[in-house]
């Protein structure tokens, strides 16, 4: 890509090898260009064009929901604290989307066309133009447009209104495109895309968020949003809505102010994306520059997780369970997943003043669905632990440390979720109680989902989002759903000594004993399942490996 500078020397005349492409022609091309790709795309498989139809139609709904809400909001003293507030959630959701779904719009990597002679101006112009195409965009607008219609009052306001949809539309597009570009060395890396990694507990903590808030605004009103407001309003894009609201109460200063400032960020937004368009299509490929990079030495980092493990084949398996857990993507995707949802349930609840202490179970059964399927996080390559058992208590040892290593993460979680939940609700008498029903379903979790991996061993695909091979779903959801039911029925004890303790009179003054009696029978129903799960184990290593081998 040549730079913008124009050389220097005699003047020549232009040549159709040297003369600039114009640039509404690269416009045009790369905007035809994503409309070829999405087509033809969407051409490859009947299920992706279904796919994006039901997308589109769930999207215009939800759109046209939106629009039908604000315009409702027309008359009303705040309806600029709730058009503020959507303006500045949608900025924020198109900065952070690009650094998880790095592939959402494969078709504008600038990457792909470094070898054709464009200059960076052009070429920005012509990205912003095609990414307008799709239907974030359209989505955008609906929302800016009914946030414009419910707080614009007057002629003057409604021209500024449609500067403000212009601006805002603009500062989110530009905005999500020079974060994809700064970052799109790092997001197409192998750590890059464990970003992706993250989008799941995104989306539950963002729905949990816009849960707790409904629920506030359902109690106080749209008043409470006012302190809010009066930062965001000058805060772009949402700038650029507070400018109808000032120009409708006769504010044109304030309100050519606020629109100014839309505008300018926009400038610094181009100007930025422009500077890390051209150093990402300038500079050396990352790719061939790591060979001549001296090697770093792992087995110093190794070491030192090695020297905090047990000795023996215990150990290896663990550090071995630990290092899927940080490097594969579908088993750290399962775990980020685990405990973010794990967490957002009980403390969200509690936040809203409708949870139970006994909510805080729930991390413990989330991270214990992590106990299932052992074998098939190994895919194929389980045929190398296969040849180190030889025996049940080879088998025995090789399922221990998997739940050891389990353990490790799920005990000190599962205890600080209990005691944050406790501490947000103010029942601190009940805390034994709670972790020893949390241990004890851990425990439940952990017999079962050893017998359940050697039992009902299916394959993960290493790509794509399906947890399970084609042909094996309904194995999977046998395999947890069935697991989850028998736990809950092997903890009927505990379960039934706890209520027998709350209802008695005296009770309460021994519900202390629960943590103890918890941990126990936690511990023995482990080692039960255990014992039970290694014989089967040893005897069908073959169908094993083959069961974890279709993916």
């Amino acid at each position: 890509m040549s730079a913008d500078a124009a050389p220097t020397g005699p003047a020549t005349p232009a040549t159709p090898a040297t003369r600039a492409i114009p640039a509404i022609f690269v416009t045009s091309v790369v905007v035809r260009l994503k409309l070829a790709l999405l087509r033809n795309g969407l051409r490859q498989s009947s299920g992706r064009r279904a796919a994006y139809v039901a997308s589109l139609v769930v999207v215009l709904l939800f759109a046209a929901l939106q629009l039908i809400g604000l315009i409702a909001l027309r008359g009303n003293a705040h309806a600029m604290n709730v058009t503020v507030l959507l303006t500045a959630v949608l900025a924020l959701g198109w900065a952070v989307m690009p650094l998880f779904f790095p592939g959402g719009d494969e078709t504008l990597d600038p990457t792909r066309l470094v070898m054709l002679p464009l200059r960076p101006r052009p070429l920005v112009r012509a990205l912003m133009v095609a990414s307008l195409v799709g239907i974030g965009p359209l989505f955008t607008l609906c929302l800016l447009v009914g946030s414009v219609v419910a707080t614009a009052h007057g002629p003057a306001a409604y021209v500024v209104g449609v500067a403000a949809i212009v601006l805002g539309l603009l500062v989110c597009v530009a905005l999500a495109r020079a974060v994809a570009t700064a970052n799109l060395r790092l997001l197409t890396s192998r750590k890059g895309r464990d970003l992706a990694v993250l989008s799941g507990l995104v989306i539950a903590v963002g729905a949990q968020v816009v849960n707790f808030g409904a629920q506030k605004l359902g109690t106080s009103g749209l008043s409470s949003l006012d302190p809010v407001a009066d930062v965001l309003r000058w805060v772009p894009p949402a700038s650029a809505l507070g400018a109808v609201d000032s120009v409708s109460e006769g504010s044109y200063a304030v309100g050519a102010g606020q629109l100014a400032l839309s505008a300018l960020v926009l400038v610094g937004l181009l100007s930025y994306w422009q500077r890390a368009l051209t150093r990402l299509m300038t500079s050396p490929d990352g790719s061939t520059l790591g060979a001549a990079e001296p090697t770093r030495d792992k087995a110093g980092r190794s070491s030192g997780l090695r020297r905090l493990l047990p000795a023996g084949r215990t150990g290896t398996v663990m550090e071995r369970s630990l290092r899927y857990v940080w490097r594969d993507p579908k088993t750290k995707t399962a775990w980020v997943t685990s405990l973010g949802i794990g967490l957002i349930v009980p403390v969200f609840n509690a936040l809203q003043g409708t949870g139970s202490i006994y909510f805080a179970c729930f991390a413990a059964g989330m991270l214990g669905i992590q106990m299932y399927n052992q074998f098939g996080q190994d895919t194929s390559a389980f045929w190398m632990v296969a040849m180190t058992i030889s025996s049940t208590q080879d088998a025995y040892v090789e399922l221990r440390g998997r739940a050891l290593a389990l353990l490790l993460i799920t005990l000190p979680y599962a205890t600080l979720v209990t005691v944050l939940t406790t501490a947000l609700l103010g029942d601190w008498p009940a805390l034994p109680e709670v972790l020893g029903l949390s241990f004890a379903l851990l425990g439940a979790m952990l017999a079962t989902g050893a017998w359940s991996s050697a039992r009902f061993p299916y394959s993960i695909p290493q790509e794509g989002y399906k947890s399970a091979a084609p042909g094996q779903a309904g194995l999977a959801w046998l395999s947890v759903f069935g697991g989850m039911v028998s736990a809950a029925l092997l903890c009927a004890p505990v379960i039934a000594v706890t209520i027998w303790l709350n209802v008695s009179a005296d009770g309460e003054n021994w519900t202390w004993l629960l943590l103890p009696l918890g941990t126990a029978y936690g511990a023995l129903l482990t080692l039960a399942g255990l014992h039970l799960a290694a014989p089967r184990t040893a005897r069908h290593l073959p169908e094993i490996l083959t069961a974890v081998s279709k993916g």
